[in-house]
C-alpha cells in the first residue's frame, strides 16, 4: 500500500505522464544501454512530444535520478509509518524492503534497470549520491522516532547507514546473480547480520504522568 499523500486530479494526470515517460525510458535504457538511447526514441516509445519530455525531465539521466528519488521517498515514508515501539531492525527492514519488493514483483524489468544503474558509471555515481540523501532522511526519521537529537547522537546516522549498506549488498548480490537469488531471503540474511547492532539502542524512558 502506498504511503504517499492523496493527489489532485491534475497531479494524478501529471504523475501518469511522468510514469509513462519513466517506464519508456527505463525499458529502452536497460535494453540498449545508456549511451545508445536518445530522447527522440524515448518520446516515440512513450507517444509524447519532445517538448513534453523536457517539461518533466532535463535529460535522460534525470529520468533515472528522479526514479531513485522516488524510491528514497517511499523508503522514508514506510519507516515513518511503522509502529514506534517496533525494534529498529524490524522497522528498517520493512523500509528498505519497499524498493526491493518492487524488484521482486517485476523481476525481469527491475533486474535490467538495476543492472543498468550499477553497470553505468555515471548512473551508479548518481545512485550513490541519492543513497547519501536517503541516509540523511532515514537518520532524521529514526531520531524523530527515538526522540533523540540527530546532531548529538551517533546512533541515527549509523543505523541508517547500516540499513542502506544491507540494501546495497542485497541489490548487488541479486543483480550479480541475474535475478536467480531471492531478494526476500537475501534481505533476511543481511538484516540478521546487522540486527543486533541496530537494536542495541536505549530508548528514552516514557515521561511520567
Amino acid at each position: 500500500m502506498s504511503t504517499r499523500p492523496e493527489l489532485s486530479l491534475a497531479q494524478r494526470k501529471r504523475q501518469l505522464v511522468a510514469d509513462e515517460l519513466t517506464e519508456a525510458a527505463l525499458q529502452l535504457l536497460a535494453l540498449k544501454g545508456f549511451d545508445a538511447v536518445t530522447v527522440d526514441e524515448i518520446v516515440a516509445t512513450a507517444g509524447v512530444s519532445k517538448r513534453t519530455f523536457f517539461r518533466y525531465f532535463a535529460s535522460k539521466e534525470d529520468v533515472v535520478v528522479q526514479f531513485l528519488a522516488d524510491m528514497g521517498t517511499d523508503v522514508r515514508a514506510e519507516l515513518a509509518s511503522r509502529p514506534v515501539p517496533e525494534p529498529p531492525s524490524v522497522a528498517l527492514r520493512h523500509a528498505v524492503w519497499v524498493p526491493l519488493a518492487a524488484c521482486a514483483d517485476h523481476s525481469e524489468r527491475a533486474l535490467r534497470v538495476v543492472q543498468l544503474i550499477l553497470r553505468t558509471p555515471a548512473l551508479h555515481a548518481r545512485f550513490l549520491e541519492r543513497q547519501a540523501q536517503w541516509r540523511d532522511d532515514l537518520a532524521a526519521e529514526l531520531a524523530r522516532r527515538l526522540d533523540v537529537d540527530p546532531e548529538a547522537e551517533l546512533y541515527p546516522r549509523l543505523a541508517a547507514g547500516m540499513a542502506l549498506s544491507a540494501f546495497d549488498a542485497v541489490l548487488h548480490r541479486w543483480s550479480g546473480s541475474d535475478g536467480a537469488e531471492d531478494p526476500a531471503a537475501l534481505t533476511d540474511r543481511a538484516f540478521a547480520v546487522i540486527a543486533p547492532a541496530l537494536d542495541a539502542v536505549e530508548r528514552p524512558a516514557p515521561a511520567e504522568g
